[in-house]
């Protein structure tokens, strides 16, 4: 065996489906290696009988294959060992997603081909696209056929080559209908269910589809390690920035369209969301653009950048754009010339992509008559504000005029520039506008030469005094604004925490709208809230919380949660930006109400269908066990009315017989189904006493048909608790119940025993042990539901009731009735009552 470094390379010929000609490829590039002198070998070739391929093999060497015994039969498989001791520089190995036969090497053939690549040799393969991984559930979709034999996309991805093998569906059509893929006994079958032609054309499809990503994906790579940030337009992609205002959806309908005008064009949309988190759209508008943009083909991408326009051109260069969409900007124009927009940044460093800026009812022109939002600071701290910025410098004048020997001008200067940033702190801006303004005057009259005057005589003393209120100016809007980005900050803050409770809650809470109201009442101090359906002029509280609004026109805030349901709280009116908020917890209470609502249709659902089941059931025990005895009874009695025949007195005791043992099983039978719908109905009054069980067991089954083989184990148990003719038909249906799955002959236990349990109850057990099959793991419980048999059960032996009429009767005496697995094979029915204690 020779040892080669390194790994070998894997070459793909990939196919939409059998018969492209993968095979025929393969062993071609083979014949033109070999020609070439390149040491090729064949480990394994399926040629299907197919003389096409058959040709191509021409004198190839072919590697024998290993046999294998699998089930008697001897079955062939690539021998692995052999194709490493040959060592070739090529080696063939046909249809890469073939599972081996079990007692081969590795269980798929794609792990045989590893282990060929880690020894240094090349691998040339074939496999069809609808053996990939990924694409499996695609193509049950398309064609109806779960592919059992798949190979990990990584295998197919890591290949240093993958070709694709085309034909277009009607020429594989033909060439099937010629006999060149199937033989004639399998064409038309093939034709008219897998190779259909829209089948065909979405195989194809997918293959092109998935190659055509691979080949974005090495030519990412390939601008990566070379990097080559330029735009390589190889296709066109359009990516489109929105903002989550009204104007996004003019933008995405325009991207949309350029999109659809190229052959294999896709668009991006992309969101642009700063790190702070402060200033965003709101989620409501973002999540129905991402709905749209869902809709339209597009795809929804978001990006975190303080600077929009860098965020934007990264993401465009990422993506390989070749065309950028911006909205027109609504700034004014002397904003823009001050400091340029996104739309100019973008058109300045964009490269080679094309930027379209797209015009939209809410541009420049419009932007004046646009509301402003500015965030208030509330009324006290601007009355605060205002009276600090009035009274402050007047005081401080006062004091300073006082102590004039023991400071300058620069000092008083700087005091009063101090009490402007303390008025903004407290007001804002205006505020300390108002207080800049005052103290300059006042500096102006009472601190600079000549005193009492506006006039300055200095120079020097006037240029003080124009820099003072130029930066109390600046500082006043700077520390007003920090003021004002804290306070946002807090009420983010607020609101994240709020709906982090909401997600919290939604994810473990039930159908509780009446937390949900409470949380809503405590997160914005209200005195109450809830759920109003309102109808015409009525309007009914469906759920609440505190004192709470009674309807839409009672309550100070309402939200609608739908057509007929709003979120109504009282307490005091809500400002704007909390609107948003009370937003979500009208969702939430929508989610919360239609899962209320979807878990009572499921119930009632569940009612409906069990009820048919056990309708279905009891029908069935009508028509066949009550007519079999019924049948049974008829025969016999007809007979015995009969004069055209003389019974014996033999044969007339049998016939007796049949008649006695035919109106038992009826009478069981109408019994147990009394038995279950007085149960079901829950009129079952037990009259409970004191009732030794192992004397009640030996009078029951003593009744049975068959006690020979039942016997009861004397015993020192207590006296029970119990209802002695429920108790009866108890130990009656058990006892049955055990006979029926015995086999004959197999005696059967009824044992009585006490103990106390761990809460210290002191309980009487009895268990009915038998040897018989038993049941299959995890069914104690299914024998007891209602018209539940076993299939060991010969028909009409019963409509399985007796098991759930016995543990219905034992827990309305207070017991319980459980399966127990007996060991050494078999089923043990225990059945557990309290003691009678004697001073009770």
């Amino acid at each position: 065996m020779t040892t080669r470094h390194g790994r070998g390379r894997l070459r793909v010929y990939l196919g939409a489906a059998p018969g492209v000609g993968k095979t025929v490829a393969m062993l071609e590039e083979a014949q033109r290696r070999a020609a070439r002198g390149t040491d090729v070998v064949v480990g394994v070739v399926e040629t299907h009988r197919r003389t096409r391929t058959a040709e191509a093999l021409g004198d190839l060497e072919v590697l024998a294959r290993r046999l294998i015994d699998h089930r008697g039969t001897a079955q062939s498989e690539m021998d692995l060992d052999a194709v490493l001791l040959r060592a070739p520089r090529v080696v063939l190995v046909d249809e890469l997603a073939h599972t081996n036969v079990p007692g081969s090497g590795h269980e798929k053939r794609w792990q045989d081909v590893e282990t060929i690549l880690d020894a240094g040799i090349d691998v040339i393969t074939t496999m069809n696209v609808q053996h990939l991984e990924s694409l499996n559930d695609v193509v049950e979709s398309i064609t109806g056929i779960r592919q059992r034999e798949t190979v990990p996309d990584a295998v197919v991805r890591a290949a240093d080559d993958v070709q694709l093998v085309d034909m277009s569906p009607q020429a594989l059509r033909r060439r099937m209908a010629h006999g060149n893929v199937y033989p004639a006994e399998r064409i038309d079958a093939a034709l008219s269910k897998y190779f259909r032609e829209g089948n065909l054309a979405a195989l194809r499809e997918l293959a092109l589809l998935w190659l055509a990503d691979r080949v974005d994906e090495g030519l990412d790579q390939y601008r990566d390690t070379h990097d080559i940030a330029a735009t390589w337009a190889t296709r066109e992609r359009i990516v489109v920035a929105v903002t989550g205002g009204p104007e996004s959806e003019t933008l995405v309908r325009r991207a949309a369209r350029i999109a659809s005008r190229t052959a294999g064009g896709e668009w991006l949309a992309v969101y642009v969301a700063r790190r702070d988190g402060l200033v965003g759209a709101s989620p409501d508008r973002l999540a129905r653009q991402h709905r749209i943009i869902g809709d339209m083909g597009g795809t929804f991408h978001t990006v975190v950048s303080d600077d929009v326009a860098a965020g934007i051109l990264a993401f465009a260069r990422a993506e390989n754009a070749t065309q950028v969409l911006i909205g027109a900007s609504s700034r004014g124009r002397l904003s823009t010339v001050l400091r340029p927009g996104v739309g100019e940044t973008v058109i300045a460093q964009a490269g080679d992509a094309d930027v379209h800026i797209v015009g939209h009812d809410y541009a420049r022109t419009s932007a004046a008559s646009r509301p402003r939002t500015r965030l208030t600071l509330g009324r006290r701290r601007t009355v605060a504000g205002y009276l600090l910025g009035l009274v402050g410098p007047l005081l401080l004048t006062a004091v300073l005029r006082a102590t004039s020997d023991l400071h300058g001008l620069p000092s008083e200067a700087l005091m009063m520039m101090a009490l402007v940033v303390a008025t903004a702190l407290v007001g804002g801006l205006l505020p300390a506008l108002v207080a800049a303004v005052l103290s300059g005057v006042l500096l102006n009259l009472v601190f600079t030469p000549p005193l009492g005057s506006l006039t300055v005589s200095s120079p020097e003393n006037a240029f003080a005094i124009v820099v003072f209120l130029v930066v109390g100016v600046a500082v006043a809007s700077v520390v007003d604004l920090a003021a004002r980005r804290s306070t946002q900050a807090v009420a983010a803050r607020t609101e994240a925490d709020a709906l982090a409770v909401l997600s919290h809650s939604l994810l473990h809470a039930g159908d509780d709208v009446p937390e949900l109201l409470a949380q809503a009442t405590e997160v914005f101090g209200m005195d109450g809230a809830a759920v109003v359906r309102t109808s015409g002029v009525s309007a009914d509280v469906v759920e609440s919380h505190g004192d709470a609004p009674t309807s839409v026109a009672d309550a100070d805030v309402d939200v609608p949660i739908d057509d007929l349901l709003s979120l109504v709280l009282r307490g005091r009116p809500l400002p704007a930006e909390d609107r948003r908020l009370v937003t979500a917890y009208a969702a939430h209470a929508a989610v919360v109400i239609e899962r209320r609502a979807a878990l009572a249709e499921s119930a009632r659902s569940h009612e409906a269908a069990e009820g048919n089941r056990v309708r279905t059931a009891l029908l069935a025990a009508v028509s066949h066990d009550l007519r079999n005895p019924l049948a049974a009874t008829k025969a016999a009695v007809t007979s015995l009315r009969g004069t055209d025949v003389v019974w014996s007195a033999e044969d007339e005791a049998e016939l007796l017989r049949t008649i006695e043992e035919s109106t038992d099983r009826l009478d069981s039978l109408v019994g147990n189904l009394l038995d279950l719908s007085r149960l079901e109905t829950g009129v079952v009054r037990p009259h409970l006493g004191e009732v030794d069980l192992t004397e009640a067991a030996r009078l029951t089954v003593s009744s049975l048909s068959d006690p020979g083989r039942i016997d009861v184990v004397p015993g020192t148990a207590p006296p029970a608790v119990a209802d002695a003719g429920l108790l009866d038909r108890v130990v009656a249906n058990v006892c049955e119940n055990a006979l029926g799955h015995t086999p004959s002959g197999t005696p059967v236990e009824v044992l009585t025993s006490d103990y106390r349990d761990d809460d210290g109850r002191h309980l009487v057990t009895l268990r009915v042990v038998d040897h018989g099959p038993g049941v299959p793991p995890g069914a104690t419980e299914t024998i007891f539901a209602p018209f539940q048999r076993l299939g060991d059960v010969p028909d009409g032996d019963g409509v399985g009731l007796g098991l759930a009429v016995a543990r219905g009767l034992s827990e309305a005496m207070g017991g319980t009735l459980v399966a127990e697995d007996t060991p050494g094979g078999g089923l043990t029915m225990v059945l557990e009552l309290p003691v009678h204690e004697t001073d009770a």
